[in-house]
């Protein structure tokens, strides 16, 4: 039996789009996890899950920076198809206008609720937008001491503006690098250096980055969440068109899921204790974070182009969708699990409800919004609908 091959326009990317789909999938399930673990975020659910944990740790070094990745491929394709000034015009619109409503209507109830749980703001959500949010300053120092206003979960938004718009200067400068530069890096990574020097890269980053800058998605400083995002966009920007390089990815799949499960299981022995934590196994254990980072990806590449070949209507509606649903998501999960608080729900029971609501609200809203409009470049969709083709032809994000 035949196995489906990609289309034959080389830049109809499907497998793409449904990893995007994917990974904008996991997203909510993994921010619903966040009310549940020991980890920092803006409100907290009654209920402690702390077995949850390692399976976040399974997601949580590379669903980013796949995203990146794949970001960077559709910024190539669609840098193909226009001139550059166009491009970086077209991005800015796509992304800027989403990022400054969502900091104005859609991020504000998550600072605003986070505030209420862990300091018991007395007033209410007018009071505090109009006196507090929009302050431009930190706000209720030293706890949580809150930058205002805030992008929160959009960072992802104004990251990717960034790394578009240096790219969009360099290539003013070098017009060819993107070529030039693709097809000799494409040939340092032919045979198995595809998996061992992005698995260096990586874990390089991760030993000297990321104990000097920890992770604050604030742009400014956050030097090791910078190295790791626009390595994964550049590579994907480099390497979209390079044919070699996405069928060698697609040959080591295996290969790359199996060193993916021993990196993994080398940092989590250590991040949950099982092996002591010496100083040198802690650079072990920091390497394996590192090299875990890009053979997950690779894996995930791989196994996409070999399977999630599939095109339909599913796929159509879920493409247009997803820029709007991760808009939309976080501040649906927060608002639903504060209405929550005090129900006396099991966690099984509050986590449904959180998920469906979420859900429920996400399809809601891009429902209403990609039938109005004035309201469609507020999410990130184009002023008129218009049939949607493979990740060249529509990306937001």
């Amino acid at each position: 039996m035949s196995i489906p091959r990609q289309a034959s326009n080389p830049e109809r990317r499907i497998d793409l789009d449904w990893v995007r789909i994917l990974a904008f999938g996991l997203l909510i399930f993994y921010h619903v996890g966040m009310l549940y673990v020991s980890w920092g975020f803006h409100i907290k659910s009654e209920h402690r899950l702390t077995w949850l944990e390692p399976a976040m740790l399974v997601l949580n070094p590379w669903r980013l920076s796949l995203l990146f990745l794949v970001s960077g491929v559709a910024s190539r394709f669609m840098l193909g198809k226009v001139r550059l000034a166009a491009f970086a015009r077209g991005r800015s619109m796509r992304l800027l206008i989403p990022l400054i409503f969502g900091m104005l209507v859609v991020v504000p109830p998550q600072s605003y609720l986070q505030i209420v749980e862990s300091l018991g703001y007395p007033q209410g959500f007018a009071d505090y937008y109009l006196h507090h949010y929009l302050a431009f300053s930190a706000q209720f120092c030293p706890t949580p001491c809150i930058v205002q206003p805030t992008w929160n979960h959009l960072w992802f938004v104004v990251y990717l503006w960034v790394y578009t718009m240096a790219l969009a200067g360099v290539l003013s400068l070098w017009p060819a690098a993107a070529d030039w530069i693709g097809e000799r890096l494409a040939a340092v990574l032919a045979g198995p250096w595809l998996l061992v020097l992005p698995c260096l890269l990586f874990a390089l980053s991760r030993l000297f980055l990321s104990p000097i800058f920890p992770s604050t998605h604030a742009l400014f400083g956050d030097w090791y969440n910078h190295a790791d995002y626009a390595s994964a966009f550049l590579i994907g920007f480099l390497l979209a068109r390079q044919d070699s390089f996405w069928r060698d990815i697609e040959r080591r799949r295996w290969v790359a899921l199996l060193f993916a499960a021993a990196s993994f299981t080398v940092f989590v022995l250590v991040y949950v204790g099982v092996l002591p934590r010496s100083p040198m196994l802690r650079w072990f254990a920091g390497s394996a974070y590192g090299c875990y980072q890009w053979l997950a990806m690779a894996a995930v590449l791989g196994f996409a182009r070999r399977h999630l070949t599939a095109d339909g209507p599913v796929r159509r509606y879920l493409t247009d969708a997803m820029f709007p649903y991760y808009i939309v998501h976080q501040t649906a999960i927060i608002v639903i699990a504060h209405l929550l608080k005090g129900s006396s729900l099991s966690a099984a029971s509050e986590a449904t409800l959180v998920i469906s609501g979420t859900a429920l609200t996400c399809a809601a809203t891009y429902e209403i919004v990609r039938r109005i409009g004035w309201l469609r470049p507020l999410f990130g969709l184009r002023m008129e609908p218009r049939s949607v083709g493979g990740i060249a032809q529509q990306q937001p994000a």
